[in-house]
């Protein structure tokens, strides 16, 4: 399991290794080109009942800790469905709750 930590929250974001690994990928590009955008995910079982989304932007602190110590291998379908999604109206929107995420759902 994964930790994406945003802001000056202590309270990360958990996450599988293989959806962090997508996300990030796509985050840092955006971000790489100075464009902001919202990531959005339903609570997963065991967490409080809801969504969340959070606005990203260059200048907010972002930090990627990975469960594993081996790199996840990418899916590039995963990649564009997730980079389709970013560049969408709606922002990246993730389903941290899936063992295999298959593609970005509605939230």
């Amino acid at each position: 399991m994964g930790s994406l930590f945003y802001g000056s929250s202590a309270q990360p974001i958990q996450m599988p290794d293989r959806v962090l690994a997508h996300i990030k990928v796509v985050i840092a590009t955006k971000l790489r080109r100075g464009e902001s955008f919202t990531l959005s995910w339903r609570h997963p079982e065991g967490e409080s009942a809801g969504r969340s989304t959070i606005w990203l932007q260059p200048s907010i602190p972002l930090r990627f800790v990975f469960g594993e110590s081996e790199p996840e291998m990418l899916d590039p379908a995963l990649l564009q469905t997730y980079a389709n999604s970013a560049n969408s109206s709606g922002g990246l929107t993730v389903d941290i709750g899936a063992a295999e995420p298959s593609a970005a759902r509605p939230v």
